[in-house]
């Protein structure tokens, strides 16, 4: 027995429950119908002309019937004769090499053989021009010497500013298809800056570039399609607004205000760039973003395979684990924080032998001296919020809200013999 051991075990983990959370669910059944009868409705392949090559950019999110999606606009590309390849667009995610930003994309699905075009990966870039506040604008060297770039991405809050726009396709445009040179200037001046930024150096690229169309996707709280957007090259900054005040509103939550501790078992890039959404958790890495619960302790059990060693977002939180220490690769993780210019998102935090130590630690630490009424939920991550598990003692706290519900009896947390979940 450890030190550790002696101070950590006595501290008891309370029995759980499973709640169901309601969300407003509008949802779209047919996605792929639905997808090709806005691109018709459009009328956006009028502009990709036969045999002319057009890339199709792709980011390092997991978002819902993005794979499938691809897929179906590389299809209809190839029907009006033109020859399309992928492109990562992802600033400087996957380590900031063109391998690793492969490998993300190969890794979510992306893969040659499913979706029917190659993947040219560069992280090699061409200035177009000079935003109107004077930042170089740059754009990956592979899309600009393509006849015309598409893209496909998810507008939604981001993790660290507030503006007009957000994360969406603006910040596709300028950080994604920018790659990490473009996502590096555009972080230079920091998150207080980036919604006058981001807007600012993709309006060059608009104009600049040989960007014909966007397709902007919404998702409902259950991490599900529930709106597809076509818009011309002259549309995406116009419409995008209205788009991140939509997604705003459907964003998933965890319907407590104040509990002592949180367990999340995954983080990853495929989930949000900060590993998990801060929105959800309410802890921020820049003082630029506010809201969401009141939380004393959070830990993190483990880091997706899919994010491929990148553990972004362990330095917001208090304790983390072996397991997910050992998946921290600095080669893929760092080059984030330093092109983000946020390093405490990428600190590593207190770093216990397993589950049960991490959330014993939470209870140890979380200032009440009533330890066994201690407040604890459980989530996987935070695109999965559905379903979660919470102490039995807001029992009384969850009947009072008409959008949860009580899913059988409590029960106590199972434990391998290497003191981790089942």
């Amino acid at each position: 027995m450890s030190t550790i051991d002696n101070l950590l075990d006595p501290f008891a983990i309370p029995r759980m429950v499973k709640v169901k959370q309601t969300f407003e669910r509008p949802v779209i059944r047919d996605v792929i119908g639905e997808f090709k009868a806005k691109l018709g409705a459009k009328k956006v392949l009028a502009t990709v002309k036969p045999g002319k090559n057009i890339a199709v950019g792709v980011g390092s999110r997991g978002i819902s019937n993005q794979p499938a999606l691809v897929k179906a606009l590389v299809e209809e590309i190839k029907k009006a004769g033109a020859k399309p390849f992928l492109v990562p667009a992802m600033g400087s995610h996957g380590g900031a090499t063109a391998e690793g930003q492969r490998k993300m994309l190969i890794g979510m699905g992306f893969t040659e053989e499913y979706i029917g075009a190659p993947i040219r990966a560069t992280m090699e870039t061409v200035q177009v021009g000079v935003s109107a506040n004077g930042f170089p604008v740059f754009f990956d060297k592979n899309a600009y010497e393509a006849d015309g770039t598409v893209f496909i991405n998810r507008i939604k809050p981001h993790v660290a500013f507030r503006g007009d726009v957000e994360s969406g396709l603006l910040k596709f445009i300028s950080i994604g298809l920018g790659k990490q040179k473009g996502a590096d200037i555009c972080h230079d001046l920091g998150f207080g800056k980036m919604a006058e930024n981001i807007p600012a150096m993709a309006r060059v690229s608009l104009e600049k570039a040989n960007i014909l169309f966007a397709v902007g996707l919404l998702e409902n709280a259950y991490h599900e399609t529930c709106r597809i957007e076509v818009l011309n090259n002259n549309e995406i900054e116009k419409e995008e607004p209205a788009l991140q005040m939509e997604g705003k509103r459907l964003c998933p939550k965890i319907y407590f205000d104040k509990f002592d501790a949180l367990v999340i078992d995954q983080i990853g890039k495929d989930i949000s760039g900060t590993g998990f959404d801060t929105n959800v958790v309410g802890r921020y890495h820049t003082p630029f973003c506010t809201g969401g619960p009141d939380i004393t302790r959070i830990t993190v059990l483990d880091v997706t395979d899919v994010s491929h060693g990148n553990a972004n977002g362990l330095g917001i939180v208090d304790f983390t684990t072996k397991r997910a220490f050992d998946k921290f690769s600095f080669d893929d993780t760092y080059p984030n924080s330093l092109t983000s210019t946020v390093p405490l998102s990428v600190k590593i935090p207190m770093v216990l032998k397993n589950d049960k130590q991490s959330i014993q630690a939470c209870i140890k630490t979380c200032n009440r001296l009533d330890k066994e009424n201690v407040t604890l939920v459980r989530i996987k991550n935070t695109i999965a919020l559905d379903v979660i598990e919470m102490s039995e003692n807001l029992i009384p706290h969850a009947k009072e809200n008409k959008y949860l519900e009580v899913v059988g009896a409590p029960y106590s947390l199972s434990f391998n013999a290497q003191g981790n979940l089942f």
